[in-house]
């Protein structure tokens, strides 16, 4: 199912800044430096890696999940519309298992990509734009009790928003796709069966001399 929220590290993130921008607000820099590395400070983005871990997993399994989602819900209209209805509901099932077998098969995948670039993109960011200060205060927000707790229930309020908003929307929102669908269907269908146009008459031949 698609995510709702953005990824738990830019939580944390924004937990530690937010606290910084509270204390002070200094002049922006007309180009900030990258800041000065050690193995210290190494170590402390390995540190937030491995507490982000679940959270570019879950990154990875959103994206890989998203276009099945808009595919099963494209599948379920066209059924709908266009399968008999005692063979609708095992046409879905077919869908399902094609579906799961897909997920399977890809999310892992892309969880261990996931996992190989984090050092390298997310990783770079927080040891070029974070000191080692900055960084302990990241790790200590995001090793605190109250924010494990908040992370272990973020899927159960997820879930929570999303089935309410489904419920609350759908009413609204499933007419005007059908109906854009219906739209965009019957202008491709016109483009397509449109007569070409005639070809020009040939010029008459010159008379020989």
């Amino acid at each position: 199912m698609p995510y709702i929220t953005r990824s738990s590290l830019a939580l944390a993130l924004v937990l530690v800044t937010s606290g910084a921008l509270a204390q002070s607000t200094p002049a922006p820099a007309a180009t900030a430096a990258p800041a000065p590395s050690s193995p210290a400070k190494k170590e402390l983005v390995q540190r937030v890696l491995k507490l982000q871990q679940s959270g570019i997993e879950r990154l990875a399994t959103a994206m890989t999940e998203e276009p099945a989602v808009v595919l099963v819900e494209r599948a379920s209209m066209m059924i709908a519309a266009n399968v008999p209805k005692e063979r609708q509901e095992a046409i879905s099932k077919e869908i399902q298992t094609e579906v799961q077998k897909y997920l399977k098969d890809t999310v892992p995948q892309v969880r261990k990509s996931a996992q190989q670039l984090a050092p390298s993109t997310i990783g770079a960011v927080l040891e070029n734009k974070f000191s080692e200060d900055e960084l302990r205060q990241v790790v200590a927000v995001m090793e605190s009790p109250a924010y494990a707790k908040y992370q272990e229930l973020s899927g159960e309020m997820q879930q929570a928003l999303q089935a309410k908003l489904v419920g609350d929307t759908r009413a609204t929102v499933e007419p005007r796709v059908q109906a854009l669908e219906k739209a965009v269907g019957a202008r491709l269908k016109a483009a397509t069966q449109a007569p070409a146009p005639a070809a020009k008459p040939a010029a008459p031949a010159k008379p020989a001399k």
